[in-house]
């Protein structure tokens, strides 16, 4: 695990750092060839969501996202992003290339291991299409929204 991805997994709700460590450990372990997982995005606030949300609408760029700040999962620290680091240098999102030769595309033996342990992924959903994206199952922005904070900030779960 690299130090980015162990830098973003600090910032992500406390109840879900230690599974996504094992997760991220998990997904190191089955990807023997070239590929190795980073996340990209963990815990985003707010204002960083809707700077994302006006890309593509108030400002330039392809649109990004549905969501306003306070209307992601990230927003609560219990959503990630990932990407695929080949060689330990070249950012991948390519989610059929089999780096490691086992005839299992990487990017779905990243997506399993997430659902293994209860996580969505944005590959799945009908309509906005979000491939880099795992959410902690059993959470909505509007609940989380709605629930009352640590002294750290964090919703109480």
């Amino acid at each position: 695990m690299d130090k980015v991805t162990k830098e973003r997994i600090s910032q992500l709700h406390p109840s879900v750092r230690a599974e996504v460590t094992r997760i991220i450990e998990e997904i190191d372990n089955a990807l023997t060839g070239r590929a190795a997982v980073r996340i990209s995005q963990g815990l985003r606030t707010f204002a960083e969501q809707d700077e994302i949300y006006a890309q593509g609408r108030s400002n330039p760029g392809k649109k990004v996202t549905n969501a306003k700040g306070g209307q992601s999962i990230h927003n609560y620290g219990l959503a990630v992003d990932i990407v695929l680091i080949i060689d330990g240098k070249t950012a991948s999102w390519d989610t059929v290339k089999d780096w490691d030769n086992d005839k299992v595309a990487d990017w779905y033996e990243c997506v399993k291991i997430f659902a293994k342990y209860g996580w969505d992924w944005g590959g799945n959903w009908k309509t906005f299409k979000d491939l880099p994206h795992f959410e902690k199952k059993g959470y909505t922005w509007r609940g989380l929204l709605a629930k009352k904070r640590d002294k750290s900030n964090y919703v109480i779960l």
